[in-house]
């Protein structure tokens, strides 16, 4: 058996087409389809079959692929064993994130990381969804719901603050809101109720607000809306620092709490340089949230 041919499978196993897979591996889709027919005639068993869905593993493809998979960790561990980079933060790693961690936390703390490890580059990923770690769309994923099934690692990140929040120029307009009562007639900004992909980011019934009147599904896009003094929202007291004239409203009475959970493959727990990049990223996240929260309080 080819290893080569085994990440032919893993790509088109993650990608779900041949073409898609072609960009992966920098080549094209016609010499992946060769490739998997190949490894099909050595093993004597059809591992895809073909759907509107795109290309699905069949039950000999599903035993297969964890053993891939572990063959696939291993030549990583073996090629940084050699380079000389093992353990080391170096190479190119992917993490995903739900956008406001990846507008307002993120940057920052990757920027940190990479300057103390000049060798390492990070792509992030925002995505208004859950990202796929089975298919390796990146090595780590950031989430608000702690994942309760799949072969994941899970580990806690930080605990964060939402308050209700509006332009100070937009508040003016109105007489004082103290109380909930007084939230009455005031346009909210939220999500789009059925793109909410998260149970956690489902806030209306914590406000008591009924409906939304300008909705996104990007938490940076809500947060320029209120900038804008299109009506309240609830914003993460991590972002309010980045936009000065906005404050909170009612800090007292309407408070939320999430937590950020950082999940990985259950096969990469054992990649000591993964586990070095998420102690980072740890260390990181918890600090800036703390931070930007303070100054946040005091706006």
């Amino acid at each position: 058996m080819d290893w080569d041919d085994l990440r032919v499978f893993l790509a088109v196993a993650r990608s779900e087409s041949l073409s898609g897979a072609g960009r992966v591996l920098k080549c094209d889709a016609a010499t992946v389809g060769r490739r998997i027919a190949r490894l099909e005639e050595g093993f004597g068993a059809q591992l895809f079959v073909k759907s509107p869905q795109g290309y699905q593993l069949t039950e000999a493809g599903r035993r297969l692929a964890p053993h891939a998979e572990a063959a696939e960790l291993a030549m990583t561990g073996a090629e940084e064993e050699l380079s000389g980079t093992a353990g080391s933060l170096t190479g190119q790693l992917r993490i995903g994130a739900p956008d406001g961690c990846a507008n307002y936390l993120l940057p920052q703390v990757c920027a940190a990381i990479c300057d103390a490890n000049p060798g390492l580059e990070i792509q992030l990923l925002a995505l208004p969804r859950v990202v796929n770690l089975s298919k390796r769309e990146a090595d780590f994923a950031i989430t608000v719901s702690r994942p309760t099934g799949g072969r994941l690692t899970v580990q806690k990140l930080a605990d964060y603050q939402l308050h209700l929040a509006a332009d100070r120029a937009y508040l003016a307009q109105f007489p004082p809101i103290l109380g909930r009562g007084d939230l009455r007639g005031h346009r909210m900004v939220g999500y789009i109720p059925d793109m909410i992909f998260d149970k956690e980011l489902d806030y209306l019934q914590e406000t008591g607000a009924q409906t939304v009147g300008l909705a996104s599904n990007s938490v940076a896009v809500q947060m320029q809306m209120v900038r804008a003094g299109a009506g309240l929202g609830i914003v993460h007291d991590f972002a309010i620092p980045f936009c000065p004239e906005v404050s909170r409203v009612l800090p007292e009475l309407i408070a939320l709490k999430r937590t950020f959970w950082l999940v990985r493959h259950a096969d990469d727990r054992r990649s000591e340089r993964l586990s070095r990049l998420a102690e980072a990223l740890a260390q990181g996240i918890r600090a800036e949230v703390s931070r930007l929260e303070a100054l946040a309080a005091k706006q």
